[in-house]
């Protein structure tokens, strides 16, 4: 059984942690993205309530 010079064993070893980084960081890009659609769909629900009263009461101003 020949042994591999030990370059390569590094080369192993720095490809292994490469993906474990990669995945490590998309997985923390994607829960930062999911708090960033949350937020923006919270203020987009908000825009959306204040607009429907606005309008509720345009209606109401408007029947009297």
């Amino acid at each position: 059984m020949t042994f591999l010079p030990w370059w390569v064993y590094l080369c192993i070893v720095g490809i292994i942690f490469s993906a474990y980084m990669a995945y490590k960081t998309a997985k923390k890009d994607k829960e930062i993205e999911e708090i960033f659609i949350e937020r923006e769909g919270n203020v987009y629900i908000e825009r959306m309530k204040k607009e429907k009263e606005k309008r509720a009461k345009e209606k109401m101003t408007s029947a009297n």
